[in-house]
């Protein structure tokens, strides 16, 4: 006599991607506060006394702590603790980050004894750039842990199913606020101007209050994560039956392709990330448009990869082809930075812009799809929230420290062709990786050209 297997609610397609949305959503509003200010960098530079090289101290702000360690602890919680107790708890951190940036930027702390002493030391930075530099690290903490723990939760949810469609769609969902804030921080500090001219406390506020939201989605995901804990009899720690340990770590040390795959992301997102901080800049000057244009410009950058990677993700569940994907996105990178640091300034044609940001976000589509989903095929279980902890704290590493670089190459040479050639070479670096990872998986066979969905 056999025994009927029970049905897992991750078996329901109604309630695993009803929790992909939950967490999708988090990640959509942690995005869209990641570039509120990137789109007001001409206003905040003007009406806050900040510099270009005060702007890259800014954003290179929001990995500092995870540079120095916190990711690394992230991961190790994230094994230990689960998705539920880190969800929540990286999504608190984003609030409460959110909160004193927006405090550190506000036209009233301007005049408080707190930023008249932070204005007293390491002068060249403003008081207010300091606190919005302290919050926005406290919210970059949140954020790359929610970051991991989003990951760990859609390779449990949707173990043996649609995973790369399911992250692809939570990368797509998540680019989405890139779309939305560039669309709406410039309309919303438009919209609340005073005499001394457009808000930038306006659309800080606007996402802070979005952030809690997020928080909210997550504590609803883990009424749900529980009740699958309790079906499948097992505890929060980890969902698994084989306990974490520390020692396990060297599992993931060890591994060739864990550092292939580490390098790649870090090259490949710091020419990405960092360029959104400074592209409405750099469109601005390069076409001689206005910021509500460039920000209307650069906003389209997200969309099409928003809208071809849950297609890739797709692809990749049922084709495979992962290692040759991240090639093909590295190779279009190369050419459109080059494009931007070579032929726009030549032809600074609206048009021509409109094409190269277009085409960038196909690369922005292919990379990710491919990376993402092929860290559980080469990464135990066991240790797979610490796997994702070390390749974000790598790829924070390059976030960190490229927006300082290229703050201090925008003023010494006065121009955006240097930062774009920067941008290009780290992608040429990565497309040589992407051969050494296609090579070695080919010797190793461990499954990155082959499809996710097991027939």
């Amino acid at each position: 006599m056999t025994q009927k297997m029970a049905v897992l609610l991750n078996d329901k397609a109604w309630a695993r991607w009803t929790a992909l949305i939950l967490i999708a959503l988090a990640m959509f509003f942690a995005y869209m506060f990641v570039d509120v200010m990137s789109p007001l960098q001409t206003l905040v530079e003007s009406s806050r006394g900040w510099s270009s090289s005060v702007f890259g101290t800014y954003a290179a702000s929001e990995y500092i702590l995870n540079v120095f360690g916190f990711l690394i602890v992230a991961g190790i919680i994230l094994d230990k603790m689960g998705v539920r107790f880190t969800g929540i708890l990286s999504t608190s951190l984003m609030v409460a980050g959110a909160a004193i940036k927006y405090i550190g930027i506000s036209d009233w702390f301007q005049e408080t004894e707190i930023c008249l002493w932070l204005n007293s030391w390491w002068v060249e930075l403003p008081g207010s750039a300091k606190m919005a530099s302290f919050g926005f690290m406290i919210f970059g903490c949140g954020c790359e842990m929610a970051g991991i723990t989003v990951s760990k939760a859609i390779a449990k949810w949707f173990e043996g199913k649609e995973m790369a469609l399911a992250m692809g769609l939570e990368m797509a969902i998540a680019r989405l606020g890139v779309f939305a804030v560039f669309s709406t921080s410039p309309a919303i500090a438009d919209a609340f101007a005073n005499a001394g001219g457009p808000s930038i406390v306006a659309p800080i506020a606007f996402c802070t209050a979005l952030l809690i939201i997020g928080l909210i989605n997550f504590i609803v995901f883990s009424v749900m994560d529980k009740k699958l804990d309790n079906q499948r009899g097992v505890g929060e720690e980890g969902a698994s039956e084989e306990e974490f340990k520390v020692s396990d770590m060297g599992k993931i040390f060890s591994s060739k392709m864990f550092w292939l795959v580490a390098l790649l992301c870090v090259l490949y997102y710091s020419a990405i990330f960092p360029f959104q901080r400074y592209a409405t800049n750099f469109l601005e000057v390069t076409l001689s448009i206005p910021t509500q244009e460039a920000a209307d410009l650069f906003r389209w950058f997200p969309i099409l990869a928003m809208v071809l990677t849950p297609f890739l993700g797709s692809f990749l569940d049922h084709k495979g082809k992962g290692a040759t994907m991240l090639m093909l996105g590295a190779l279009i990178m190369i050419c459109c930075h080059l494009s931007f640091a070579y032929l726009l300034p030549i032809y600074p044609s609206k048009t021509f812009a409109m094409i190269l940001i277009v085409v960038l976000g196909v690369s922005f589509s292919l990379v990710p799809a491919a990376l993402w989903p092929s860290v559980p095929k080469i990464i135990d279980p066991v240790v797979l929230g610490s796997a994702y902890s070390l390749i974000f704290w790598i790829q924070n590493v390059g976030l960190c420290f490229v927006p300082l670089i290229i703050g201090y190459a925008l003023e010494a040479t006065g121009g955006y062709t240097a930062p774009m050639t920067i941008f290009a070479s780290f992608g040429v670096v990565a497309l040589l990786i992407g051969i050494f990872l296609k090579i070695e998986d080919k010797r190793k066979g461990y499954g990155l050209e082959l499809p996710n969905i097991k027939k």
